[in-house]
């Protein structure tokens, strides 16, 4: 697994998060059937995360990291609890209703890319802008691929483009649409280290530069190191939602 060097986090960007919450896990509980009987993967999750914050999620494997993250995303149903995101009970949206609301609202990026093998890095790119029937969905698109440093890449196949440009071209998928959270399960796993150290520097730029909340999960400590706050999840709970962290940040940078 690759391990992406960072900078430590700015006093600006630990700052600049807002008093609004964007996601809330109330409670949360996710019991799952297996062969051998039901298994608890979130055991009464409580976390809330502010506008403009960006927060790693770091924890042992079967923690419930990309579990938690599938919660924000609607992409899993709780077994109990409740899950706001955007002021959005996800609870009361059907199917077709938190695709809608992941369309607006919520950019994911995956460790294994994602990218569909039959079309070029524009048009998985304008996927989810064509889907929201946007009229200038390929120029969009290319502009996302360009900030990316994919300009010159926009025609060619996920098979023609290395991990790194892989990943960037997920990236800029992801950001096309403008979401108000951007979540990111292990974005650099599947790199090396000066790859990895490349999609992490353009994935922090582009999260600050349009004010995007991040959720990102890690095995990378020092990555976790550069989000606002960590936090810690162990069996399926919260150990440490980081905030005693923050504010020693806060007072170390004086605010």
């Amino acid at each position: 697994m690759s391990k992406a060097q960072s900078p430590a986090t700015s006093s600006n960007s630990i700052a600049r998060s807002s008093n609004e919450t964007i996601v809330e896990l109330d409670d949360v509980h996710l019991k799952l059937d297996s062969g051998a009987g039901p298994v608890n993967i979130l055991r009464g999750v409580n976390l809330q995360v502010a506008a403009g914050e960006r927060v790693g999620v770091v924890g042992p494997s079967g923690s419930g990291k990309s579990t938690m993250m599938m919660v924000m995303a609607g992409l899993e149903r709780p077994s109990g609890g409740i899950v706001r995101v955007a002021g959005q009970d996800l609870g009361r949206l059907d199917e077709d209703g938190l695709a809608r609301f992941r369309r607006q609202h919520v950019g994911i990026v995956f460790q294994a890319f994602h990218l569909v093998p039959t079309m070029t890095a524009l048009e998985n790119v304008a996927i989810p802008l064509e889907f929201a029937r946007v009229a200038d969905a390929f120029d969009r698109a290319r502009t996302g691929l360009e900030q990316v440093g994919l300009g010159h890449r926009i025609h060619h196949y996920p098979g023609q483009l290395s991990g790194g440009e892989q990943q960037r071209t997920a990236l800029a998928r992801a950001f096309v649409t403008e979401p108000s959270l951007l979540l990111a399960d292990e974005p650099t796993g599947n790199l090396d280290i000066d790859t990895g150290a490349t999609i992490v520097k353009l994935l922090f730029d582009l999260a600050e530069r349009r004010g995007t909340t991040l959720v990102l999960i890690t095995h990378d400590q020092s990555l976790a190191a550069r989000c606002d706050r960590k936090v810690r999840l162990a069996d399926g709970r919260i150990a440490d939602d980081g905030q005693a962290e923050r504010r020693a940040k806060l007072q170390a940078a004086g605010e």
